[in-house]
């Protein structure tokens, strides 16, 4: 029988320490061990993107990750980012553009359209597509959830100019 190996990590912001199986998917320790079911489990081979998260800042299929290679690293889920305010706009552009219908793919979609903002201020409806493109959704046709991040972005650009001085 294979030892559990100790990891210390920060989830969403919290300082985590756990034993942990050297074959444990990133995707389950976060469901399994820290109830954190946002992050949700599809193909289990990366090719759905609904275990996205961010790993020191990057997002990445968590599915794809051993638990063991985040030890000393800042993990941050669907949860933190909501908790923390980060995407509640995006969030409410979801909503009100019903952006979300299973709601299945949500969490990953926020996570990477999120993504996408911080590294673009105003990505154009294509370039919006191509990010999101790893990001399956069975129900919605992705054309209210590209609605809702072009929104967003102009919302935010609008937000900021009236900050400027």
């Amino acid at each position: 029988m294979t030892a559990p190996h100790p990891v210390s990590l920060q989830v969403n912001g919290e300082r985590i320490e756990a034993y942990v199986l050297p074959r444990t998917n990133l995707a389950d320790f976060l469901r399994d061990h820290l109830k954190l079911t946002g992050t949700h489990v599809g193909c289990e081979h990366g090719v759905c993107g609904a275990c996205t998260i961010r790993v020191n800042g990057e997002i990445v299929r968590s599915c794809l990750m051993l638990a063991v290679q985040v030890d000393g690293a800042s993990v941050e889920t669907i949860e933190g980012l909501s908790d923390s305010g980060e995407i509640s706009d995006l969030q409410e552009a979801f909503r009100a553009r019903n952006a979300l219908q299973c709601g299945y793919c949500t969490p990953a979609m926020l996570i990477s359209a999120q993504d996408l903002l911080k590294r673009e201020a105003e990505p154009d409806r294509e370039r919006i597509r191509e990010h999101l493109s790893g990001n399956y959704c069975r129900c919605t046709g992705y054309q209210a959830i590209v609605d809702a991040v072009e929104a967003t972005a102009k919302a935010r650009k609008d937000r900021d100019k009236g900050r400027e001085p």
